[in-house]
């Protein structure tokens, strides 16, 4: 049975960052099985207000991919929001203890794709972040084997836990990691920027609603 609202252990929380640039179907659906796997009462999309590891070049204003966001987030428990700008952090590990501390009556879990843990090692104090909070790998085609060859895996190895114990989440002591399978899905930030370069136009000159602090990022 999901953790409702008044549960002691606190609500169970998924966290995934990214650029969304823009969100997208994708996005959506690996959420929304996130959610039902591992039983979450809701799921933030954190919208980072500039990736280290990717370039500017062709991000869109950020509150353009806020509100493709909240567009694509509609009707779901997903909250999209870019709490990063308003507690001034740039990495995720920065982020998370900020969030943590902001939000004690959360129990919060650490959502990313094989790409990202591919190249886990290269994230500013990644061990730390392995401390902080369980993690949930979502398998990608393409991404998976240099996923489980790569170093931060082998580091993990030893905290790996089974997919059936995924509903325990919030019973793990950390470091914690579920590989989570999920049907491919080939939509891409790319493909649509590709497809249409001047989306964030039709966001402009408005204001968005944060879905988890409530203010309006402009």
């Amino acid at each position: 049975m999901r953790q409702g609202r008044g549960s002691p252990q606190g609500k169970p929380t998924g966290l995934l960052g990214g650029s969304f640039n823009p969100a997208h179907g994708g996005h959506r659906s690996i959420s929304l099985f996130a959610i039902d796997a591992l039983e979450l009462d809701e799921l933030w999309w954190l919208v980072s207000p500039g990736n280290p590891l990717k370039p500017n070049k062709d991000m869109a204003p950020l509150p353009a991919r806020l509100a493709s966001a909240r567009f694509s987030a509609r009707r779901s428990r997903i909250r999209p929001t870019a709490i990063e700008r308003e507690l001034g952090t740039r990495y995720t590990v920065d982020t998370l203890r900020r969030i943590k501390m902001r939000y004690p009556k959360r129990q919060f879990i650490w959502i990313m794709g094989a790409d990202n843990l591919a190249q886990f090692v290269k994230w500013r104090r990644w061990r730390d972040i392995a401390a902080m909070m369980p993690i949930a790998v979502i398998a990608r085609p393409g991404y998976d084997a240099d996923a489980m060859a790569g170093p931060a895996m082998a580091w993990f190895r030893r905290f790996v836990r089974r997919s059936d114990q995924r509903k325990n989440w919030t019973k793990w002591s950390t470091p914690a990691l579920v590989y989570l399978r999920f049907r491919p899905d080939p939509r891409s930030a790319t493909a649509v920027r590709s497809a249409d370069p001047h989306w964030f136009k039709r966001y402009e000159g408005r204001g968005i609603r944060d879905a988890v602090t409530r203010t309006l990022v402009y």
